[in-house]
């Protein structure tokens, strides 16, 4: 007689040690579980790997997850074993032999869950493997993890992602879960589209993530910014910078390292071996910041990365929200700091119009970069902004910086008419420094060539100085009432709506920008570490254990033990493995693994 299958919540506390489910994973674990279709938009930490991981040991058969990340497979197969759980991957790292090996151990019914990159699924042999699997030991359910590499118009795309829409048509009764974190309504119905989900059940989480801080400032000289946010509030935690280009990765990272922090560059202009080392250091040790591009990032399960640092502008609030979305995993206060300027407006500007995509995909591009740019300028709640844009209602959240430091909002009409009359006498010709050369009265080599000292608008601006300029026509970009032709090298035009601010018959309010007050203390963000002195000696003294058994394990540190669970384990101290059986986060196989040493560590002196 078969063994009756475990229920959720058995598996829950059993495999993973956690004592309760969160937000909507049971609905959808149930869902799931009893063979129903469903995506799922969940926030960056909010638990969403459980949402297909205990339905597939419920089910019989094999869970097969889709992951669009090689080097990350090898991680999150580490932290199922830990806990007991029967996983492995089938990617290009493994010789013929291993992979060979692979697929009879999963013929003969050895393990739960596979992990499988796309490239590899779309494959003739690999779709052969999975027939005999589905007329052998079965499937239990694909899911598809970061489900927005699906959308063409998305800063993730995949092409091998619109090939996954036949998995339900050769495996009809399999259930199919995708997930992602990052999905506006838009990616979120293409999804559903390409994948063939019209009758999946849809599951929207809030996308808030209350402990993280979001700071965006006015570009000045960025090092001397970037050092004084680190130095100040994040010396020697870890973090990611990124960057927009390869050489700029490059340099910054050799230019922390010559300011005696330790900072690895990643992008994909390094070689292989080298960008995986820098990876596999980041994540499994502490205090090191990765700069890199965004081909880093994507499915990065780090709980302790504290901040996310943007040097350079984002190309859309999806992709500003998945990156800074890598910060706070574990729920205690992270940063989100960004600098920006018009350079960065007139970057992106220029990358859409010379790219050879549709004209379609140009429009889609340029308004997704305006409602970045409109989030960049607001004077209200940044997280009220960010959070309308996935279509969620919110209130201010007293987290951010406009929160935490209203900006001044002044009436900029006399400076708009100024700045829109200048580019207009200048023949419309020309970029941001020359035009406000000529609104200070610079008798610039350039000016002085195109005898723009001559014009009437020369000089009358030297009421406010370059900054403030700078700020205006930010702003006024921002507004649409300039517009960047880059086929005239980043020239400023007047657009149409400019006509009626230069009539007189429309005001101009703009921010004033400035560096904004140093943030109030991160605790106060999140308190799920919050131990007094003894209970943090305690916790170090964990924290110390928990390093040298991941290194010699060869895994990060979080596979082991998250923080929190180590927190709670210093805060009540068990002296029993029943006792530490009860803590959240040590299931039975850890518990089996890790139990005898760690409380051997708690009565260590």
């Amino acid at each position: 007689m078969s063994q009756p299958l475990p229920d959720a919540l058995s598996v829950l506390k059993t495999v993973f040690g956690y004592p309760a489910f969160r937000g909507a994973q049971a609905e959808i674990i149930g869902h799931v579980a009893a063979g129903g279709d469903c995506l799922v938009l969940m926030p960056t930490g909010g638990g969403k790997s459980l949402c297909y991981q205990i339905p597939a040991l419920l089910r019989r058969g094999l869970g097969v997850i889709v992951s669009p990340l090689i080097a990350l497979m090898q991680d999150q197969v580490s932290a199922l074993r830990a806990n007991g759980v029967k996983a492995t991957f089938l990617n290009s790292t493994q010789s013929g032999m291993e992979g060979d090996d692979i697929e009879r151990a999963l013929l003969n019914g050895e393990y739960d869950l596979l992990y499988v990159a796309p490239e590899r699924l779309n494959t003739p042999r690999f779709l052969n493997l999975l027939e005999r699997l589905q007329s052998s030991v079965g499937i239990s359910l694909f899911a598809i993890d970061e489900a927005h590499c699906v959308s063409q118009w998305g800063h993730d795309f995949r092409p091998e992602y619109m090939q996954l829409s036949m998995l339900h048509e050769r495996f009809p009764k399999v259930p199919r879960i995708a997930l992602t974190a990052t999905a506006d309504p838009q990616t979120r119905q293409e999804i559903i589209e390409r994948l063939g989900l019209d009758e999946a059940r849809i599951f929207v989480s809030s996308f808030d993530r209350p402990n993280i801080r979001y700071r965006i400032i006015e570009k000045g000289d960025t090092r001397v910014q970037l050092l004084r946010f680190l130095r100040h509030e994040h010396a020697g935690e870890a973090g990611i910078i990124y960057c927009l280009s390869r050489r700029k990765v490059d340099e910054t990272a050799d230019w922390l390292m010559g300011e005696g922090i330790t900072a690895l560059p990643y992008h994909a202009g390094m070689d292989t071996e080298t960008r995986a080392a820098n990876q596999e250091r980041f994540l499994r040790e502490g205090r090191i910041i990765m700069v890199a591009t965004i081909a880093f990032g994507m499915g990065i399960d780090k709980p302790d990365v504290r901040f996310v640092a943007h040097l350079d502008l984002p190309k859309s609030i999806e992709g500003y929200y998945q990156e800074t979305g890598r910060a706070g995993r574990d729920g205690e206060p992270a940063d989100a700091w960004m600098a920006y300027g018009l350079g960065d407006v007139v970057n992106h500007r220029r990358m859409i119009e010379q790219s050879e995509a549709s004209d379609q995909y140009k429009r889609v591009s340029s308004a997704k970069l305006d409602a970045l740019l409109g989030l960049c300028e607001s004077t209200t709640c940044r997280r009220v902004r960010l959070l309308a844009y996935f279509g969620e209602a919110s209130e201010p959240c007293g987290n951010c910086d406009t929160c935490l430091d209203p900006p001044q909002v002044w009436d900029g009409t006399e400076a708009a008419r100024k700045a829109l009359s200048c580019v207009y006498r200048t023949g419309q010709r020309f970029g941001a420094v020359h035009v406000i050369d000529v609104l200070l009265g610079r008798d610039s080599e350039r000016v002085k060539k195109w005898d723009h000292h001559e014009v009437s608008t020369f000089g009358i601006g030297r009421d406010m100085d370059e900054k403030t300029w700078r700020a205006v026509f930010r702003q006024l970009v921002a507004q649409d009432l300039l517009h960047v032709d880059h086929e005239r090298f980043g020239a400023l035009q007047l657009t149409e709506s400019s006509r009626a601010v230069l009539k007189g018959e429309q005001a101009v309010h703009l921010r004033k920008m400035s560096e904004g007050k140093r943030a109030a203390s991160k605790k106060a963000a999140g308190t799920a570490l919050a131990l007094s002195d003894d209970q943090r000696v305690v916790w170090e003294r964990l924290r110390s254990w928990r390093a040298a058994t991941a290194k010699a394990q060869g895994v990060p540190a979080y596979v082991v033990f998250h923080d929190a669970t180590l927190a709670e384990v210093a805060r009540q101290c068990p002296q029993t493995l029943d006792a530490l059986a009860g803590i959240s986060g040590v299931g039975a196989a850890k518990l089996e693994r890790y139990g005898a040493d760690l409380l051997a560590t708690l009565r260590a002196d």
